[in-house]
């Protein structure tokens, strides 16, 4: 079994990890990036679909900005677009027309959304959206469903990696005030009767909303089952529920209309973010206008860079690029090419993982008793045949991607699992 000492993977990396922990807490400036293993690797630039480090070592990246770049790094219409407004102005305080043109480019894609609001992350625009179904219903409890995540607030920050109160949430951080979890009632994803079972008595228990991440991205990137979607949406009309699709990661990533036109059901809000922007920090709460209009009758929705000029000049040519004929098409190709592609390979090699996801979210997960054990060694490995994925097992796909690259990408898992001692079949040496 070929082996690599952890200090040959980008030993300037490495050392910069070291520095950045005398200044940063952790070392890192979003937790989970600290356990890209043996190490986080430090970029010096990104074009297209690869990143070079900080000592030129060059990486097909399937990390994506945590997947934001659905265009790829460095797109040339995103780049042109915000060179033309940087030098007229950064953060004027007042309105101005990339608000607007940028919103209309957005509800373009997402035609069965009337209104929108700017925020600049995810976590900000949940909260903004329960915020609007809390003073639609006048009612206060949320529904959200065991593994999925919806941001780092208190208020739903819970039951994603531990779950072990049935439908009370579980707290999932030291810190976390536990009063801020009791308004949330968790369910199992895809399970129909518990829907149903739960909101025949919405009124009694005070819910406001079902909140929803439509691809269960933090539990394994579950697909839905359309009848389930299709029973939160009746069950919501029926018992005057407001449905929210969080779509910060699959929005514009599943089709340019999100989930609602990949399944066919509509919530009543969208919380979108990520790919709208094509890594500049942008998000927005998409919904019908008698929800969104609340902010001009009492709800206070602020922030002081809230449709900041530059992110909204990045999102109107997203938003463009994204409209090309084929764009999704292609990139469902690829995706699927390299599912396919690793989903073959492990089998061929009698590797314990799987490859499954949906659209342009590739996942590779463990099956067996080495867990996540066996994922880590996998990324290390990775990382010496030059390809970066998520520490979990996340692989974002982007538009820049080619074919010879994804046959790259296989390639490289097939010299990685035998290096790290994963394979049991044809060319195992275990």
């Amino acid at each position: 079994m070929k082996t690599h000492p952890d200090s040959t993977i980008a030993p300037s990396s490495a050392a910069a990890w070291e520095r950045a922990k005398k200044s940063i807490g952790g070392g890192v400036s979003s937790g989970l990036r600290a356990a890209m293993k043996p190490h986080p690797i430090f970029v010096d630039r990104a074009e297209g679909a690869v990143m070079w480090d900080i000592d030129g070592r060059e990486y097909l990246d399937y990390i994506g900005g945590w997947g934001p770049m659905v265009l790829g790094h460095s797109h040339p219409g995103v780049l042109a677009a915000v060179a033309e407004v940087l030098p007229r102005m950064q953060m004027p305080g007042t309105g101005h027309v990339l608000e607007y043109e940028a919103a209309e480019a957005v509800l373009a894609a997402v035609p069965d959304a009337e209104r929108l609001l700017w925020s600049n992350t995810g976590t900000e625009a949940v909260q903004i959206a329960l915020r609007l179904a809390r003073a639609r219903t006048a009612r206060n409890r949320i529904v959200k469903f065991v593994h999925a995540y919806h941001g780092w607030h208190d208020t739903v920050l819970a039951s994603v990696a531990v779950h072990t109160t049935g439908e009370r949430a579980t707290p999932n951080t030291r810190g976390q005030n536990p009063r801020a979890v009791e308004d949330l009632i968790v369910l199992p994803f895809n399970d129909t009767e518990a829907v149903r079972r739960t909101l025949v008595n919405a009124q009694a228990l005070d819910i406001a909303a079902v909140l929803i991440d439509p691809i269960l991205n933090s539990g394994g990137g579950v697909e839905p089952d359309p009848e389930f979607l299709r029973t939160l949406r009746s069950c919501c009309d029926e018992h005057g529920v407001v449905l929210v699709f969080d779509e910060v990661v699959s929005g514009f990533r599943v089709a340019r209309g999100g989930a609602s036109e990949r399944w066919g059901v509509t919530p009543d809000l969208w919380t979108v973010g990520k790919a709208i922007a094509n890594g500049f920090s942008q998000s927005a709460v998409l919904g019908r206008a008698v929800l969104i209009d609340q902010v001009m009758d009492g709800v206070v929705h602020a922030g002081t860079y809230n449709g900041n000029p530059v992110a909204l000049a990045a999102v109107k040519a997203t938003m463009a690029a994204q409209a090309e004929p084929g764009a999704y098409d292609r990139l469902e190709q690829l995706s699927q090419r390299l599912r396919k592609g690793l989903a073959d390979l492990f089998e061929w090699l009698g590797v314990p993982l799987r490859a499954h996801g949906v659209a342009s979210v590739v996942g590779v997960s463990p099956t067996g008793r080495g867990g996540m054990e066996d994922l880590g060694r996998l990324n290390v490995e990775l990382v010496h045949q030059g390809v970066l994925m998520i520490p979990r097992g996340e692989m974002f796909v982007s538009m820049a991607h080619s074919e010879e690259q994804i046959d790259a990408t296989i390639s490289a898992f097939e010299e990685a699992c035998v290096a790290a001692g994963l394979t049991t079949g044809p060319s195992g040496t275990t």
